[in-house]
């Protein structure tokens, strides 16, 4: 059987992109991140029960309020990686200031894990075309793995032509290892059911094709992300436009119970060790550049096999 990359982004609800236009009240914020505490624990309760490691893309300020949380993921065996400092869209950065914030995230991170970080997942997937300069700065920040660029379209983020399966992401001088998430593909088109709220909105069947398409993949290693807070179907709803309402709440009434199913049918495990496994065939995995040059323009994207 073959293992699948369970991972989940920890981050309290107030942070997601829907909310980023909104001014939430302390009190409210300080809510989520009890909130976020609590459902993050029942995850680890869930996956100790049955034996799982899993990665958790922590948002590095939550190391720094939550530390004990941090340290019982990597007591409990799972993979620290970073989530961003503060759980910004890259397009928000320099590549400077994006350096200093991957560092600054991997420092608080490893001192309250206790162990190096070596993975990264870019809040909303927002490594794309336009900020296809962050490989580089990732690669320069030391991290082994990225998990950002998701090869669908959608209006927030995806690189469509981006391959499927596991993939060496060219920079403007580096390269990094890709582990895309999930997709179906069918029609001609990569549907994304590889979790969030695909997870909650689409029969699990959909997200059992994509798996099984992606274990037929060259150098298959299938990735599935959650959120803490998609499995806290009570807690305080954010005022939302209509859609973005739609895509954050759908489901959350029902995810427990479609996760602990989920959980039974196959084997997971933590991304590093899909990365470090895939590093030893590193010289047989698809280059795929984002963009001709490393400077945040968006240009011709290439495909490259060895």
């Amino acid at each position: 059987m073959n293992t699948i990359g369970l991972s989940f982004d920890v981050e309290e609800h107030h942070r997601i992109e829907a909310a980023a236009h909104l001014v939430v009240p302390s009190a409210l914020r300080t809510t989520y991140a009890q909130r976020m505490d609590e459902a993050t624990r029942w995850l680890l309760d869930v996956l100790g029960d049955r034996g799982i490691k899993a990665t958790f893309f922590v948002v590095g300020e939550i190391a720094k309020s939550f530390p004990s949380l941090v340290r019982r993921m990597a007591d409990d065996g799972h993979e620290v990686a970073s989530h961003s400092w503060d759980h910004r869209r890259v397009h928000r950065f320099t590549p400077e200031t994006f350096r200093a914030d991957v560092l600054t995230s991997k420092d608080v991170l490893e001192q309250a894990s206790g162990a190096a970080v070596v993975g990264f997942r870019a809040p909303t997937f927002s490594v794309m075309e336009e900020t296809a300069w962050a490989i580089d700065v990732l690669a320069e920040c030391g991290m082994s793995y990225d998990s950002s660029i998701f090869p669908v379209r959608h209006d927030r983020y995806g690189v469509p032509d981006a391959p499927r399966s596991p993939f060496l992401a060219l920079g403007g001088e580096r390269e990094l290892l890709e582990l895309p998430p999930v997709t179906w593909r069918i029609l001609g088109q990569n549907l994304p059911v590889a979790g969030g709220g695909y997870f909650r909105l689409f029969p699990l069947w959909m997200m059992e094709r994509g798996i099984r398409q992606s274990h037929r993949l060259p150098h298959s290693a299938a990735v599935l992300y959650f959120h803490p807070w998609e499995f806290d179907p009570e807690q305080p709803r954010l005022p939302l436009r209509r859609l973005a309402r739609f895509r954050t709440y759908v489901g959350t009434g029902s995810s427990r119970d479609r996760f602990g199913t989920l959980l039974a049918r196959h084997r997971f495990g933590r991304m590093m060790d899909l990365a470090a496994r895939l590093s030893a065939h590193r010289d047989q995995l698809p280059r795929f550049r984002l963009a001709a040059q490393g400077d945040g323009k968006a240009n011709v994207t290439d495909f490259v096999t060895n």
